[in-house]
């Protein structure tokens, strides 16, 4: 059987560094009412590097990692709700400036559940045999559509990239995925609304007071803990595995008291789920591959380690993704 498997990862992060103490000092906050409630104690923001140069960074780690030429690339999907454009996508921007002439490249949204759906989408093409490889990425500058003086969401975010290079094997891989969406709820969580300004209304872009990230913060917290348990179970159940086969849980890093709760839920060891989220806070589909990386770098990681990629995000959508190393 063929499947998909990480052969590489990597990540990229703007220089600049944020903590609590030097958000005090522009909005009503502090250090300790930050921790408390987020676990968050610093995170890195752009000095005005944009999505694509976070994703170059990533892009390039992962293929000198993987140790494959510009050319062999196949297949190249960004996950971002940030990107520089409307279009071009990253993934074109990427494929240009790495020179990988006979690669397809291609955007996907799906906000903090974005990872999961683009891994998705190559593992899909991977199995048929369309392609043989694949690079993808989850990558946002979430500091530009952040209201800064709203202490609710700008405590909450960073910006980032990490990305994994993929290749067909007929050993590890992925194993068993969920993916969903609940658009009915897709008010909780919204960013990046652009009005319908023309010449022939009265409305004006820089006007929109939708921009900026709006979250309903108990409602996405509640559908959090409730969707990712379920999913984890059912991702499980489709493989017959127990909670005993897995050795990490690498989940969205949104809010340390979630992954608490979806791990008391789950009756699963605290230890196995691996946070990052005090240093670089919610990266949205960055997250996820940014914390893959860091345990792959740390060298905590072995051949045939089951891992289980789980995240939840605006639309509203989840993913969960059983992986074995």
């Amino acid at each position: 059987m063929i499947r998909t498997k990480i052969i590489a990862t990597g990540a990229c992060v703007p220089e600049q560094v944020i903590t609590n103490e030097d958000l005090s000092k522009i909005v009503d906050t502090s250090d300790e009412w930050i921790t408390t409630r987020t676990g968050i104690k610093e995170r890195h923001i752009s000095k005005g590097e944009n999505t694509s140069v976070l994703a170059i960074g990533t892009a390039k780690m992962v293929m000198e990692r993987a140790k494959v030429a510009p050319e062999d690339v196949d297949l190249v999907i960004v996950a971002s709700v940030t990107p520089d454009y409307g279009t071009p996508t990253l993934g074109c921007m990427i494929q240009k400036e790495l020179g990988l002439v006979n690669a397809v490249a291609f955007d996907v949204v799906a906000a903090c559940s974005g990872f999961m759906f683009a891994m998705s989408v190559a593992d899909k093409y991977i199995k048929t045999g369309v392609y043989r490889n694949a690079i993808i990425i989850g990558a946002e500058t979430l500091s530009k559509i952040i209201n800064w003086e709203d202490r609710a969401t700008c405590v909450l975010f960073g910006d980032g990239s990490g990305g994994a290079f993929v290749e067909a094997s007929e050993e590890g891989g992925i194993l068993a995925e969920e993916l969903g969406s609940k658009g009915e709820l897709w008010e909780i969580l919204t960013e990046g609304h652009i009005n319908c300004a023309n010449a022939f209304n009265d409305l004006k872009i820089e006007d929109d007071p939708e921009y900026f990230v709006h979250m309903d913060g108990r409602s996405v917290f509640k559908f959090a803990t409730k969707t990712v348990v379920k999913s984890v179970a059912n991702v499980l159940e489709k493989v017959g595995l127990t909670k005993e086969d897995i050795n990490y849980v690498v989940p969205h890093q949104a809010n340390s008291r979630i992954i608490d709760v979806v791990a008391d839920k789950l009756d699963m060891d605290r230890d196995k789920f691996y946070m990052n989220m005090d240093r670089y806070g919610n990266t949205s589909s960055a997250s996820v591959p940014m914390a893959l990386n860091e345990m792959n770098e740390k060298g905590m990681i072995k051949r045939g380690d089951k891992i289980l990629l789980t995240g939840f995000g605006g639309g509203m959508t989840w993913g969960t993704m059983l992986i074995e190393w």
